[in-house]
C-alpha cells in the first residue's frame, strides 16, 4: 500500500557492487519513495533533521529524526517513506548484499 502522492523522492546510487549498495535519497516536502521492499539488511544515516512518515501497509507513523541519527532494518521490510515535514529531507541508505571478504574474519 503506497501513499497517494505523485512527487517521487530522488535516489542517487553512489556505489553498487557485489557486496553493497549505497544510495543517497533526497525528498522535497511530501515526496515519497513509493511502495517497495528490501532484499537485504540495510542501514540508514540521516543527513537532515526530518519527519519521516512511514506507511507499513497498515499503519502510518511519523518518526522525528535528527541529522546524524541512524538505524538498521532486516531484509524483507516492505514500506513507503514520505517526507512528512516542511523542509527537504535526505538520508544515506546502505544495503548489505553480502559480507565483503575483507571483513569476513572480523
Amino acid at each position: 500500500m503506497a501513499f497517494t502522492c505523485t512527487i517521487p523522492a530522488t535516489p542517487t546510487v553512489q556505489q553498487d557492487d557485489d557486496d553493497i549498495r549505497i544510495t543517497r535519497w533526497d525528498f522535497v516536502p511530501g515526496a515519497v519513495t513509493g511502495w517497495h521492499s528490501h532484499g537485504w539488511p540495510y542501514f540508514v544515516v540521516m543527513l537532515t533533521d526530518a519527519v519521516m512518515r512511514v506507511h507499513d501497509g497498515t499503519n502510518v507513523t511519523d518518526i522525528p529524526r535528527k541529522a546524524g541519527d541512524s538505524y538498521m532494518r532486516a531484509a524483507g521490510v516492505q514500506h513507503d517513506v514520505m517526507n512528512g515535514g516542511d523542509a527537504p529531507m535526505a538520508f544515506i541508505e546502505i544495503e548489505l548484499k553480502r559480507i565483503p571478504a575483507a571483513f569476513a574474519g572480523l
